[in-house]
């Protein structure tokens, strides 16, 4: 044999040895226990687990040595994964999800507060053992994706599906060499700002939760109420007005008077709130004041699922990011807002999606190309009343090549092949300038001529696209050219004829619908659900896990 190859394979086989001599040391009172339950019976029979064969291999692979226990109790990475189960609530998950109760119903402590267990017979230490590996590897999965399929759940979720990039087995071998469980979890957090300071929210309403006296009962409230006015709903809201720290306790002789303390209080919870502080007690303030911090913590724990079903994105880069929910888009760069707008979005029954596509032209005094759906349902019923219809409203037939033809000339109930469109001009639906982000839903972000509409308080009302206040200025902000001055983009927007103005690059514009979000500052915002999405999410969020498709 060659010499030169003596050395190295003497020196595979000591190690090879040594390995095993050092796995054999280290064996403990259930490594034979674990192998005999891993090499002769399902896991399932244990445990019930998604991840029956990562569990098998991992523990083939060390040789049934345990990661979690250590004589008898926790190790510290057990220890440090039973707070990450515990903790998995601020990223509004369920730690039941996790084994948590099966876990608890083994500690010595009935209190849980501490890590304690009892002494636990081989049988319950090696289960002990595989609900900590099932709990790491199911808790890695909805860090990383969500609990929750949303293809299954929300038909107006477009976004591309999230591809899983983490190698969940690899995972559980990388924390077993020992590595921090709390740092790997938090590389599988959502990179942004918006997740990081959910989460913080969600823990501080869990201390609010602990110091919650209120009886919560549902204070009904029909119409409106005014300052100055008498109504049985009024001891329940001043009482939550005071909880939430919008009034300090006060006497008053008349419990059920709306007095002008209370308004005060009142007006502060509206603008805290993004409501129109008027000062009026009507279903909108109502709604939301009958909400206790249980129930914000759901609606929080909602909208940090929708976060974790996002697709991989840069959250640094310049953005266009519409909040369905909080009527507002914000321009935004390395995730600070330069410019924010009121927005209108779909009406109920006409319920603007959630994707994203890259903003790539705008397009100044637009035609408004009628779609079919609008055409068939409102302008030809509107023609067979008023056939002057379509001149008094600057519009238009074209046929198939986009050549005008005369109106009188084209039964639009019968024949095809023609469509209808609107003139540029101060009345056109689209108003002066559209935002044009191609995708498959035919949504773009446009003027109005009906700009009174951005001051009502639930602005649902468009037929899907998304109409904003301001256009000039954002048009402004996006050309990002000293040439394109306000005189010159107010000429652009009031033409006979469209201008397409392509922009030098691709801007990212993300429709979301977040019924919650936390500031910088971490103040946490709730919103209406407008399109009653949150019930479902929840009621799946909060669902036994092996009875939902994963995400």
């Amino acid at each position: 044999m060659n010499k030169k190859l003596i050395v190295p394979i003497v020196a595979v086989l000591v190690l090879a040895f040594g390995l095993i001599w050092f796995f054999n040391q280290r064996r403990s009172d259930i490594s034979d226990e674990l192998q005999a339950k891993l090499s002769g019976e399902e896991i399932g029979v244990l445990v019930n687990s998604d991840y029956s064969e990562e569990i098998q291999l991992f523990y083939s692979e060390r040789e049934y040595i345990e990661v979690w226990l250590f004589n008898g109790s926790l190790s510290k990475s057990g220890e440090e994964l039973l707070e990450q189960i515990e903790n998995s609530k601020f990223d509004g998950l369920q730690p039941t999800d996790y084994h948590l109760e099966d876990i608890y119903a083994l500690s010595s402590d009935p209190e849980k507060k501490n890590k304690k267990f009892r002494n636990l017979s081989s049988e319950e230490k090696v289960k002990l053992e595989l609900m900590l590996s099932d709990a790491f590897l199911t808790l890695a999965h909805d860090l990383e994706n969500g609990k929750v399929n949303p293809v299954n759940l929300d038909p107006n979720w477009k976004f591309e599906t999230k591809k899983s990039e983490i190698d969940y087995l690899a995972l559980l071998k990388y924390v077993g060499s020992g590595k921090s469980v709390e740092k790997t979890f938090e590389q599988l957090y959502p990179h942004s700002e918006l997740y990081e300071q959910g989460r913080e929210a969600i823990e501080e309403l869990y201390t609010i939760q602990k110091n919650d006296t209120l009886t919560w009962e549902f204070a009904k409230v029909e119409g409106a109420i005014k300052v100055g006015e008498k109504h049985s709903a009024i001891p329940a809201l001043r009482k939550r007005l005071i909880f939430w720290d919008f009034l300090k306790p006060y006497e008053m002789e008349d419990p059920t008077l709306f007095d002008s303390t209370m308004f005060e209080g009142l007006q502060q919870y509206q603008k805290s709130n993004g409501m129109n502080p008027d000062g009026v007690i009507g279903s909108l303030v109502a709604e939301a004041l009958n909400n206790s911090p249980q129930n914000l913590i759901d609606i929080a724990s909602i909208n940090m699922e929708r976060l974790r079903w996002m697709p991989k994105m840069d959250w640094d880069q310049e953005m266009v990011l519409v909040n369905i929910a909080n009527y507002q888009l914000d321009y935004m760069k390395k995730q600070d807002t330069a410019f924010t707008a009121k927005v209108i979005v779909g009406k109920e029954y006409n319920e603007s999606p959630t994707f994203t596509a890259p903003m790539s032209y705008i397009v100044f005094s637009p035609y408004w190309n009628i779609p079919e759906s609008i055409t068939n349902d409102e302008i030809i019923p509107s023609i067979q009343k008023n056939s002057d219809y379509l001149s008094q409203k600057n519009m238009e037939v074209v046929d198939g090549s986009g050549e005008v033809v005369k109106a009188s000339k084209v039964n639009l109930s019968k024949e095809t092949g023609y469509r209808v469109r609107q003139k540029p001009g101060g009345d056109n639906s689209l108003g002066l300038v559209k935002f044009m982000f191609p995708n498959d839903y035919n949504i773009y972000i446009h003027d109005t001529p009906a700009r009174s509409l951005f001051e009502k308080e639930t602005r649902a009302l468009s037929h899907g696209c998304i109409r904003i206040q301001n256009p000039d200025q954002f048009a402004k902000i996006l050309i990002n050219d000293k040439s394109w001055d306000d005189e010159k983009i107010q000429e652009a927007m009031h033409q006979d004829e469209e201008e397409v103005v392509e922009l030098d690059r691709k801007i990212p514009v993300v429709l979301l619908y977040m019924t919650f979000w936390a500031d910088k500052d971490g103040k946490a915002n709730f919103r209406s659900d407008v399109y009653d999405r949150d019930a479902a999410l929840l009621k799946a969020l909060r669902s036994n896990k092996s009875s939902l498709d994963k995400a």
